[in-house]
């Protein structure tokens, strides 16, 4: 199923991120995690792709898995990242064999430690996309941050790009994380006017270890508001507490945005399985 048609209709959606293992001889444990969220049955789950493509083969091997044993529809990640079009071809009919139907294009992140030419015949998502859907009948994702794309000039020139991608075939944006919901409601403001007008998922990464907030600023320069930070001063040290404050934390995050209007909602569960229930369970009786 098209994730076009799932995040179309009235109902509230949750959804979960997944992503691969590095070594093939991780595989098995990370599909059994994987699987795992996939038996809670969220919306569709979305799988990532590694730097440089190094986890393409696992990527398409696990979304495929994902979708046989428990027909959770399954979006595999795709990047610019030392891609040629040969490349990007060869992996879209290896997507269309596993059939997957459903794509997340996007940019990518930088090999660490690389020393050649990262972006050769695509240097930005929207000519991904474009390629996408030239090639086959897929539905095709992008990314977006509420708080300004890294390497974007300004937030006109970050708006710009996401037109690009909107003009070239990209039907649905999955934004990066954030914790101040008001940044969310701040940037959908912004794209609106922009007459950006497709939907928009926000993505709520549930925060259950005090490293991860390093990572997390680090990843997407996000701020993290003090009401957070005082969660993370008072129980960061403390294994339990932090993972359920994180996951009620993220719980809360969530049902703010769909008391204000948001319909879907998805979720970087970071293969966890038991922090992905955990939200699910906070939520039964508010997404039906």
């Amino acid at each position: 199923m098209k994730i076009r048609d799932i995040i179309d209709r009235e109902q509230e959606t949750l959804s979960m991120e997944v992503f691969p293992p590095k070594k093939d001889t991780d595989f098995e444990m990370v599909k059994e995690a994987a699987l795992h969220i996939a038996s809670l049955k969220p919306s569709f789950m979305s799988v990532t792709y590694g730097a440089g493509g190094s986890t393409k083969g696992n990527t398409i091997k696990l979304a495929s898995e994902i979708q046989k044993q428990y027909q959770v529809p399954a979006m595999a990640h795709l990047t610019c990242v030392c891609a040629t079009k040969e490349s990007i071809n060869t992996a879209l009919t290896e997507m269309k064999q596993a059939g997957i139907e459903n794509i997340l294009a996007l940019r990518g992140d930088i090999p660490k430690d690389y020393d050649g030419e990262v972006f050769t015949e695509f240097q930005h998502a929207s000519q991904l996309v474009e390629l996408i859907k030239k090639t086959g009948d897929f539905c095709v994702g992008g990314a977006c941050y509420p708080e300004v794309h890294p390497d974007s000039k300004n937030k006109f020139d970050d708006i710009n790009g996401l037109k690009k991608k909107v003009k070239a075939g990209c039907e649905f944006l999955t934004t990066q994380m954030f914790f101040d919901n008001n940044i969310f409601f701040n940037f959908m403001y912004r794209v609106r006017e922009a007459g950006i007008h497709i939907p928009i998922i926000p993505g709520i990464m549930p925060i259950t270890k005090r490293a991860q907030v390093k990572n997390a600023v680090k990843l997407s320069g996000c701020n993290v508001p003090e009401r957070f930070k005082n969660i993370i001063d008072k129980y960061g040290d403390t294994e339990n507490a932090m993972k359920q404050a994180g996951v009620i934390y993220a719980s809360d995050q969530i049902i703010d945005l769909l008391a204000n209007g948001v319909k879907n909602i998805h979720i970087y569960s970071m293969n966890k399985p038991e922090i992905a229930k955990g939200i699910q369970d906070n939520l039964k009786g508010i997404i039906l």
